[in-house]
């Protein structure tokens, strides 16, 4: 015998106001990292969709569209609709339970709230490519194969394909009117759409697309053919006022052509609604594309080997993160730290050198590591502090300089030089005549006592 109606109805209601209760309790938790709190919002996100459904059936029993409620509520009175008696159903019922619980005495009962706390445990399954980084960037080589080999695209390189494909407006408009670009338009959209599910759990997609519309001052009410419609006039002037160029010869003028009109409205109104869904899309994902950009570019710059080393990396940083905040950082590759007290990214490590030692004989043989902050040390206290202690004036003629004692010489061939090139005012001090001729010192004096001057 199933459970009856009202039973059903009790129980989709505890379920509901379970699941309210696990949705607060798990936005309560701070996620320990992005991977964590990306979890979070898939499992969110899963226990709305159940509640969605259970109230949906909820709504199904309450209109009552077979009468099944309300029979079974007069039955609670001891009859149905018909007049039929249902007490010997009952007994009959109660013997059964009865007779199972004296053949299973130690059969356990099941407690659902057991059942709905293991739905806060579990990690959803998300599928990421290796580009997408677990959704950190956008994975568009697909789209950018099939955008470079059409006839409306450009030949052009990944990273400026994902600065301009948002930029619909530069293609023409007859080559909008073809299957390759719809399809393209189509493509785009479905995995931007499938992107957004897999990382924006909790977003309202309708919400965010019916603001490409209430941003401009239209309805954002109405059908799917009304929004396009409106789309369509936002973007595009009618065809009815369009002139006779943008059209074939006689279309506009034959009543055969008439219904080839009609679909091309039909098509360009559809063209346009997903170019504006797209366009919302890319608003939504700026940041997300710059960073894209950012990846591309700064891979360029990598070997293979810098890149998987980097992928390791980046693989065991995501294992090894916990919720405890005191937990000891994994770093096998004993990185330095960063700003943010995490070992910097092994590709920066490579580029500014870090691996790299410099020792500094004037500093006290103190290490620094990487160009960077060799060159710059030269200009920090420990150097200078070191130079005053050998009486030399800290002059960029010492820069490079490490040793004490090809410091000590260099400046005792600077002060020899000095002591060579002596100002001497009788030579190199110089006087100008009446005439704006210029002579030294001895040499105006001379002319000057010669009275020539």
């Amino acid at each position: 015998m199933s459970s009856t109606l009202l039973e059903v109805t009790r129980s989709a209601h505890e379920d509901v106001e379970r699941l309210e209760r696990l949705v607060v309790k798990e936005l309560q938790r701070e996620p320990a990292s992005n991977r964590d709190q990306l979890f979070q919002s898939h499992r969110v996100r899963n226990m709305i969709d159940t509640l969605i459904s259970t109230t949906h059936k909820l709504v199904e029993v309450y209109e009552d569209k077979d009468n099944a409620r309300k029979d079974e509520i007069a039955a609670l009175g001891g009859q149905t609709a018909s007049g039929v008696n249902l007490f010997g159903a009952f007994y009959d019922r109660l013997k059964e339970i009865r007779e199972y619980h004296r053949r299973h005495p130690l059969a356990r009962v099941i407690d659902p709230t057991e059942e709905f706390e293991e739905l806060l445990k579990e990690e959803p399954h998300i599928e990421f490519s290796g580009e997408e980084a677990f959704g950190r960037y956008l994975d568009m080589h697909e789209l950018y194969n099939e955008y470079i080999n059409s006839k409306f695209g450009e030949p052009v390189e990944y990273s400026a394909f994902l600065d301009t494909f948002s930029q619909f407006q530069k293609v023409p408009r007859h080559l909008k009117l073809t299957r390759q670009y719809k399809d393209y338009l189509t493509h785009l959209l479905e995995y931007l759409l499938s992107y957004f599910e897999r990382t924006e759990p909790l977003q309202d997609l309708g919400r965010m697309f019916s603001k490409a519309l209430g941003a401009r001052g239209l309805k954002v009410g109405g059908t799917l053919q009304q929004r396009a419609e409106r789309l369509f006039l936002m973007k595009h002037t009618p065809l009815d006022q369009l002139d006779k160029k943008h059209f074939g010869k006689g279309s506009r003028t034959s009543q055969e052509n008439g219904g080839s009109i009609v679909l091309q409205q039909n098509s360009m109104k559809e063209i346009a609604l997903m170019e504006a869904k797209l366009q919302r899309m890319c608003e939504f994902f700026k940041e997300r594309i710059i960073q894209t950009k950012e990846n591309v570019e700064k891979k360029q710059a990598l070997t293979y080997e810098e890149m998987e080393a980097e992928r390791e990396e980046e693989e065991v940083q995501a294992d090894s993160e916990s919720d405890d905040d005191e937990q000891q950082i994994y770093n096998p590759l004993k990185l330095p730290m960063g700003w943010d007290g995490k070992p910097i990214p092994y590709w920066l490590y490579k580029l500014h050198g870090l691996g790299q030692e410099f020792k500094c004989e004037i500093c006290g043989n103190h290490s620094y590591w990487g160009r960077r902050a060799f060159e710059r040390h030269f200009k920090e206290w420990r150097h200078q502090h070191g130079m005053r202690c050998l009486g030399i004036p800290n002059t960029k003629n010492f820069n490079e300089i490490t040793s004490i004692q090809e410091a000590k010489e260099l400046w005792e061939r600077i002060q020899e030089k000095q002591g060579l090139n002596k100002w001497r005012p009788d030579l190199e001090e110089e006087y100008e005549d009446k005439e704006g001729n210029i002579y030294n010192k001895k040499t105006y004096t001379d002319l000057q006592r010669q009275g020539l001057i």
